[in-house]
């Protein structure tokens, strides 16, 4: 079932657009994310013929298709579908093979649809450019790809090819304008080889120029920093299978975070599959979360659309950059008179001092980070404890990347042991609150949830300039977490996914004009 979160503005304005085809540029789009709940193919250790992995593929190309078209006459330019939302994402190395085509560069000025046997058996890179072309509308999909190799090639694999997690934009014509293998692997994705280099991927539209990446990335300086501040993209194209881990690392607060940090449009589209936690995609702005969906309730898809500005930098409305340790460093430490203590957030140690009044201000440090905190509750329950904390340090499970984080949340229950356990409600209201930190970094992403897993609204707070994440307009917000999550991109390793010691490359720049 396909439900559509369209607001009643973007209808309207959808009556005023060119059309997708036009090559006049546009002020403004309609851009879409279809969240999937994927068909997963049966588990199995040997592999599965061609002629199904097909047939599972083409049942969710069915229902993307309906989003699709719901989405283009709803007045779309562009939709972005999920990571492993053709195939699902349990496999070996073995059993991902049928589902893989051959993808060629861009560069060939390649139309499936009217030529589907040029490049050999690629039906579903068929029917997606099809889809595309019959809907006048960019579609993003994430899909494998495999390229043959041999012993020429000293990083060839035994099985003499190389398979990658890829991402494929096919124009309103059905071109293939842009291919993006994904270049930080998550730990678990032992069916896909690392390329060999860091490519950036963009391309121009009618509406804006557009980078693209995938889950993963999201976390890297090399492509998703690299794409924004280098390459200066209009919009970020994101499909991803995110499973929600409490409390910093949820979808849409991580995903709204990255946009207003970076400054950038941002489409993300994740899978839906409550089981595994997956759900959280949404349509952001710079200045603003335009839409976004968060449903751990069903199993239904969800389809969002939302209009943006096409060249957000040009905005009077553009944000202005932050320098996040600015108040911090002139900022006297609160003394507080209490003991800190630790606790762990998602394998990592933070230091945690606990918020004992309704009003206060607090400071807490690890290392050379030292967070400052100050608050006003409407009141101080009995039956919810909140703490600040901080990390200042190399994350190692499941990939390694530095992190610097302040953060203040509610802990589990009111044992102190319980703080930094996933929370999803919370009574206790904020009334004033102001957050910063001495980073060293930066890239530093502000995120607030509520209660019930919802984001803030923008209108309640702010972020200034000298790196506050602080209250307006008085409002008291039921806040689970709030957090300003910092990247120390220099102090990592070559590659998220990989330890130190592998060899890392200057990304490689590939744009394509469309």
């Amino acid at each position: 079932m396909i439900r559509s979160h369209f607001p009643k503005y973007v209808a309207l304005f959808a009556l005023f657009v060119l059309s997708v085809g036009s090559t006049q540029s546009l002020d403004t789009f309609i851009a879409a994310v279809y969240e999937h709940a994927v068909i997963l193919p049966n588990s199995t250790e040997t592999p599965v013929s061609k002629g199904d992995a097909v047939r599972l593929m083409n049942k969710n190309i069915d229902v993307l298709e309906k989003a699709v078209k719901l989405a283009a006459k709803q007045g779309a330019h562009i939709i972005v579908t999920p990571e492993d939302g053709i195939y699902g994402w349990v496999f070996t190395r073995e059993t991902i093979y049928p589902y893989l085509e051959d993808i060629p560069d861009p560069k060939v000025n390649w139309i499936p649809c009217r030529d589907p046997q040029r490049f050999g058996h690629a039906p579903v890179q068929e029917r997606l450019s099809c889809l595309a072309k019959d809907n006048s509308i960019y579609i993003v999909a994430n899909i494998g790809d495999k390229k043959p190799c041999n012993a020429s090639d000293p990083q060839c694999p035994a099985d003499g090819r190389y398979q990658y997690n890829t991402n494929v934009v096919f124009d309103s014509e059905g071109k293939l304008v842009a291919r993006y293998h994904k270049y930080n692997l998550f730990a678990p994705e032992i069916q896909f080889d690392f390329p060999k280099d860091s490519e950036v991927v963009t391309f121009e539209t009618p509406f804006g120029k557009f980078g693209i990446f995938t889950c993963f990335d999201i976390f890297s300086h090399d492509p998703a920093v690299v794409v924004v501040d280098d390459f200066q993209v209009d919009s970020v194209l994101y499909p991803v299978a995110w499973y929600n881990t409490l409390p910093l690392l949820s979808a849409v607060p991580f995903q709204s975070a990255w946009a207003r940090a970076m400054r950038v449009n941002l489409l993300a589209a994740n899978t839906h599959n409550t089981s595994m936690h997956m759900t959280g995609s949404g349509i952001y702005a710079p200045e603003a979360v335009k839409v976004y969906h968060y449903d751990m309730e069903t199993e239904s898809g969800q389809l969002m659309l939302s209009e943006l500005k096409s060249q957000p930098r040009r905005e009077p409305t553009y944000p202005a950059a932050v320098d996040w340790s600015a108040y911090a460093r002139s900022a006297k430490p609160f003394s507080s008179g209490q003991s800190d203590f630790p606790g762990m957030i998602y394998f990592d140690e933070f230091t945690f001092t606990e918020l004992k009044e309704n009003t206060g201000n607090y400071t807490v440090c690890q290392k050379d980070l030292c967070c400052h905190l100050t608050y006003k509750m409407s009141e101080k329950r009995k039956d919810e404890v909140y703490a600040l904390g901080a990390f200042n340090g190399l994350h190692t499970v499941e990939g390694q990347y530095y992190l610097q984080i302040c953060t203040l949340l509610k802990c589990q229950t009111t044992d102190l042991k319980t703080c930094g356990e996933p929370v999803g409600s919370a009574f206790t209201k904020f009334e004033e609150f102001s957050l910063s930190g001495t980073f060293g970094t930066s890239y530093v992403f502000p995120q607030i949830v509520l209660s019930g897993s919802q984001l803030a609204p923008e209108r309640y707070y702010e972020v200034s300039r000298d790196g506050r994440l602080r209250s307006q307009s008085g409002a008291s917000l039921p806040v689970v977490v709030m957090a300003l999550y910092g990247r120390v991109f220099e102090k990592d390793p070559p590659r998220l996914g990989q330890g130190p010691g592998k060899s890392q490359r200057s990304p490689s720049p590939v744009h394509f004009q469309d």
